[in-house]
């Protein structure tokens, strides 16, 4: 099976959007966790499949390259594509072009199929029709270890709400990136925005449990080390580079 790529155009509403008018990044990853749901579906792997057979998919890695970020009343255009498949995991990559056909947003993604009720990785060949990935990337770069902070200039705690948890029953993986965006001081964030965005998922955090958020802000690069406030249980690393509006 060829699967091709998937391009779906996006209108910018206002409710996406934050107080600078600029997309939300938590709405962005959701954007692009509906391309990937739809496209898996029109190949009959989709959502329902996976839960039909006891299966998931897990997002391990997120990198973002944002040029600029679009704003409301645009129109995007959203394309992706699987580019490599791995005995355990699939990598999917993701461009944003605006209305004149320019790449606004580069990213790539990796995803682990896993056994839902043990909660391990299952590998791929064996629970996925032979298909063929399309040999190109968005973003050439592996997924590379995140630093730990060295120091914590900046904690924050919020405790994980209903509507923080998806259809998997864990936190979605587009809240990640807002709790450590949360984290930093108001004014920083009033005048920067994200540039590149690195995230890795470690385990999954549990609706009413608390999250603890230590962040690094050095210059324009922020690293963040999200745990279980309970039993201290890494949930994700993310490093933000950022630029002034």
């Amino acid at each position: 099976m060829n699967v091709g790529k998937i391009t779906l155009d996006y209108h910018i509403k206002s409710y996406e959007c934050d107080c600078n008018g600029n997309l939300r990044l938590l709405t962005l990853m959701n954007i692009f966790q509906d391309v990937a749901d739809t496209h898996a579906s029109k190949l009959g792997v989709g959502m329902e499949h996976y839960k039909a057979h006891g299966l998931a998919w897990v997002g391990s890695n997120y990198i973002i390259k944002i040029e600029k970020m679009p704003r409301w009343h645009e129109k995007i255009t959203v394309t992706s594509w699987p580019s490599v498949e791995k005995k355990l995991g699939a990598i999917r990559d993701f461009e944003v072009r605006n209305e004149n056909d320019e790449i606004i947003i580069r990213a790539t993604s990796q995803w682990i199929l896993i056994d839902f009720a043990k909660r391990r990785p299952v590998c791929l060949r064996d629970n996925l029709p032979e298909y063929t990935v399309v040999s190109e990337r968005a973003l050439d770069t592996e997924f590379s270890k995140l630093p730990e902070p060295e120091k914590i200039d900046y904690q924050q705690i919020f405790q994980i709400r209903f509507d923080d948890i998806d259809i998997n029953k864990h936190v979605n993986n587009a809240v990640y990136p807002l709790w450590a965006t949360e984290a930093l001081p108001h004014d920083f964030r009033q005048d920067h925005i994200p540039h590149l965005i690195e995230i890795a998922f470690k385990k999954e955090g549990i609706y009413g449990e608390n999250v603890n958020i230590h962040s690094e802000l050095d210059n324009l690069t922020s690293l963040h080390t999200i745990y279980a406030d309970n039993d201290k249980r890494e949930l994700a690393k993310i490093k933000i580079q950022w630029v002034k509006l």
